[in-house]
């Protein structure tokens, strides 16, 4: 009996130590087990168009993604991997697609949608699932702002470092009506939130200031044009184009000049592929600018055509390099405040709006506002095409 009690009296001493203890570390922080491994190669997935009549817009995105981890990385002292995940230019297939990374718990931020109508599919899921998304090139304005009296249509998990449609939309319209002095616009939306969203933007603005407008709608997936150019009268001095699948502009363009109209056509960032929009005269509205034209910039252009060999550079894909950034630094903020264990989706989910990028593949400094998760003074720049298809930067728009 005696030796029972003093066993007893040991087990009884070990629980009170061990809980003891337990209330000394109390304070110290628990280390999560779980997310992405600091000590491992950490991916990230990009959500854009990789595959259909727009996948030039996905592949230049994650091309230049995958550049910035593999430059910028290195600096983080992390190795980070970009993975590219199809959305066809299709919300639903993006909602599917963000629960297929939902439901890998390694994934603790996302690149993407780099379509609007992508980005409202998936915003609710990635904040129901603390997960931030940090798209490249999705602008419509009602994302992150009131439009019409109605809420956002993206929720708090949603950033992006490009400037929205109610700038782009503001000053393409500015220089339709200033520079262009055009009297009478025809305005073709694509019955979807990017293209609706501009083009009222832009008849808005138009209408205000004594312009004709004449509205028209075709789909994604609209091929033949001669209708709609029908419609279009031998006066009408400009057609706005507020797509996502630029071969479709060089289609139009080309039929309007079968019919013996010289309406001059006006596309916006997602028609901004030199490679399939290349009707001389045209204009296209694109929110990053050609790196290429300064110093600083071709380094970069440089690094991404030795590793892109064959590849034509457009302005649409460099925006995907500073999410990339902006997504890597969150990642890193969020190791550090693990002892460099994990990064958690909801520690990476509360540090992304107070990234700055020091030195973005823009130049200046980048930081979102303290508003909305929009870019501080985020701006738009124009290109016309010339007669060999090349684009020229005219320069910034509204400046």
């Amino acid at each position: 009996m005696k030796k029972s009690v003093v066993t007893l009296g040991i087990a009884v001493g070990a629980a009170l130590a061990a809980v003891a203890g337990a209330s000394a570390n109390s304070s110290a922080p628990a280390r999560q087990t779980s997310g992405a491994s600091c000590a491992k190669t950490i991916t990230i997935p990009l959500l854009s168009v990789l595959t259909g009549p727009a996948a030039f817009l996905g592949n230049d995105q994650l091309s230049w993604a995958k550049l910035a981890a593999k430059q910028e990385g290195p600096k983080l002292g992390h190795t980070f991997n970009i993975v590219g995940v199809d959305t066809q230019l299709d919300p639903a297939i993006a909602a599917t697609a963000a629960q297929k990374v939902i439901a890998n718990g390694s994934y603790v931020v996302v690149i993407g949608p780099a379509t609007s109508g992508g980005s409202a599919a998936t915003s609710k899921a990635f904040f129901d699932a603390k997960v931030a998304h940090i798209s490249p090139s999705a602008t419509n304005a009602a994302l992150t702002k009131s439009v019409g009296g109605k809420a956002p249509t993206a929720t708090a998990a949603f950033y992006r470092v490009v400037a929205d449609d109610s700038v782009q939309g503001t000053r393409d319209a500015q220089y339709i009506a200033g520079t262009l002095k055009a009297k009478k616009v025809a305005i073709i939306d694509a019955q979807e939130p990017y293209s609706v969203g501009l083009a009222d933007i832009v008849g808005t603005y138009l209408k205000a200031n004594g312009v004709t407008v004449q509205r028209e709608s075709v789909t994604n997936n609209t091929t033949d044009f001669s209708a709609i150019v029908n419609k279009i009268s031998k006066d009408t001095d400009v057609v706005f184009t507020p797509w996502q699948v630029a071969s479709n502009a060089q289609v139009l363009g080309v039929t309007l000049r079968e019919a013996g109209k010289a309406a001059v056509v006006f596309g916006t960032d997602g028609t901004d592929d030199p490679s399939s929009f290349k009707l001389a005269g045209s204009f296209v509205s694109n929110f990053g600018p050609d790196i290429s034209a300064d110093a600083a910039g071709k380094v970069y252009v440089d690094a991404w055509n030795k590793d892109n060999p064959g590849k034509t550079f457009s302005a649409f894909g460099p925006p995907a390099y500073l999410a990339a950034q902006v997504a890597m630094q969150a990642i890193t903020k969020a190791c550090k405040t693990n002892q460099n264990t994990y990064a958690t989706r909801a520690s990476v989910f509360s540090l992304v709006r107070n990234v700055k990028v020091a030195n973005p593949i823009y130049g200046g400094a980048f930081r979102f506002s303290t508003k909305t998760h929009d870019p501080l003074n985020g701006s738009f720049w124009l290109f016309q095409i010339g007669s060999d298809g090349k684009y020229k930067q005219i320069g910034k728009l509204g400046s």
